[in-house]
């Protein structure tokens, strides 16, 4: 069965654009027009993927996703209107996967919810278990992260970017890398969604080993995990 996403925004225009250009891309469309309805949606149908604007009537995109997260990792893609870089940032750090701003092209849409989408395919390779700091382990079998003798709850993106951290221990990572291999396209604007991946996880993180540094920032560059 081809993917289901759900389309949620107030403007009928607009969700009626983006159902047609998704429809005709063979994916299956849930259309919501507010907050409420989305939430409702959400939890009946359990769609793929959600692409959530932040202005919405009744509950607001941002405390759309912050419920949702409560209990569901499925990937989101916010969108805003183009100046609000608060919305934005507030956005990735509740757990948002991605970002858009208004107006946006349908190709760029389509891109983003084809890389989002990929990485939630079966992986085919061979699967392994890697060890990190602190106790940390990651199995690729599950997709899985454990860590003080529970495991983590991450989003997919998540998963991803703490995988490649992993996986390049000791290695000091730019935050364009981080987009390329963990979001699996160049990111069309500034690199501020990985800083809010990272802050995620860092918080995740040290849930379970307060004080213990995962994740180094290194000024200038970009981001390394100790060996």
């Amino acid at each position: 069965m081809n993917p289901t996403i759900l389309v949620v925004d107030d403007e009928i225009p607009v969700t009626e654009l983006i159902k047609y250009n998704l429809e005709k891309a063979l994916y299956q469309v849930l259309v919501a027009h507010d907050g409420e309805a989305a939430l409702h949606i959400a939890r009946e149908s359990n769609p793929d993927l959600i692409l959530l604007d932040l202005m919405l009537p009744r509950i607001d995109g941002l405390d759309v996703c912050q419920e949702l997260r409560k209990t569901s990792q499925v990937p989101i893609i916010m969108v805003t209107a183009r100046g609000e870089e608060a919305d934005r940032v507030i956005g990735l750090e509740l757990g948002a996967d991605d970002y858009l701003t208004k107006p946006f092209s349908m190709r760029e849409l389509m891109a983003r919810i084809k890389a989002v989408l990929r990485r939630n395919q079966p992986d085919t390779r061979s699967h392994a278990v890697f060890s990190g700091p602190h106790g940390l382990t990651l199995n690729e079998e599950n997709r899985s992260v454990t860590l003080g003798g529970g495991e983590l709850s991450l989003t997919r993106l998540e998963y991803d970017l703490i995988q490649y951290l992993l996986l390049h221990q000791g290695q000091i990572l730019s935050r364009e890398q981080l987009l390329s291999q963990a979001w699996g396209y160049d990111f069309v604007g500034d690199t501020r969604a990985v800083d809010s991946a990272i802050k995620r996880l860092r918080k995740k993180l040290q849930t379970r080993k307060p004080g213990v540094v995962f994740i180094e920032t290194v000024r200038g560059f970009g981001y390394r995990m100790p060996r």
